[in-house]
C-alpha cells in the first residue's frame, strides 16, 4: 500500500510539473530506481520518498502545479517540500533540491543544474547519470553508497567515472568499485 502512495505521488507531481512546464529532474532514490531498470529492472529497489531538483526561480509555478496535484508547499528547517493536502506527513512529502546550489553548506560541489536531465520513462524526467552519481557521493549516507552499489552492479558505474570527479569522491567511488571487485 505504500509503495502504490510513493507510485500515485510520483506520477502526480511528475505529471503536474510537465503540465505547467516547470523545469524539474527526478532525483534520489526514484532516480536510482529509474536508471537501475535501464539494464536490469529486477534489480530495482523500492523507495519510501520522492525528490525533485527545481530551480529556485521556478518556485512560484511548481507551487502551483503542486497545488493542481493536491500537495501545498511547505519549508522545514530550511527544506522545501511539496506535502499531501489530505495528510501533511513530511515522511510522505515531495522533497526538493534546488539545482546549481549545494545541498549542505559543507558539500564540496552544487547540485547539477535540470538541463542535465534524461527522459527515461514517458513523463519523467531524471538527472543524468553522471549528476546522480555526484549527488549520492556527495551524500555518501549509508543508503547513498546502497544506491551507488546498485548503479555499479547493474554496470551503470564504472572506473570510467572516476577521472572527472574531486579526489574526495574519486576516492568515495573508488573504494565502492574495489569492493565490488571492478
Amino acid at each position: 500500500m505504500a509503495l502504490d502512495d510513493v507510485t500515485a505521488r510520483l506520477e502526480r507531481i511528475t505529471k503536474a510539473l510537465e503540465e505547467a512546464g516547470v523545469a524539474y529532474a527526478l532525483v534520489g532514490g526514484q532516480a536510482v530506481a529509474i536508471w537501475v531498470a535501464t539494464r536490469d529492472p529486477a534489480a530495482v529497489r523500492t523507495t519510501k520518498d520522492v525528490d525533485i531538483l527545481l530551480n529556485r526561480q521556478d518556485l512560484a509555478p511548481a507551487r502551483a502545479a503542486a497545488l493542481a496535484a493536491d500537495m501545498e508547499y511547505f519549508e522545514a528547517m530550511g527544506v522545501g517540500m511539496f506535502l499531501e493536502k489530505s495528510d501533511p506527513n513530511p515522511r510522505k512529502a515531495v522533497h526538493l533540491l534546488w539545482a546549481g546550489e549545494k545541498v549542505r553548506p559543507e558539500y564540496p560541489l552544487p547540485s547539477p543544474t535540470v538541463d542535465k536531465s534524461e527522459m527515461l520513462e514517458p513523463g519523467k524526467h531524471v538527472v543524468s547519470l553522471a549528476g546522480l552519481v555526484l549527488m549520492k557521493l556527495m551524500s555518501n549516507r549509508d543508503q547513498d553508497r546502497v544506491h551507488l552499489r546498485d548503479l555499479i552492479e547493474v554496470g551503470l558505474v564504472g572506473r570510467n567515472m572516476i577521472a572527472s570527479l574531486i579526489p574526495e569522491l574519486a576516492a568515495r567511488l573508488d573504494a565502492l568499485l574495489t569492493e565490488a571487485g571492478r
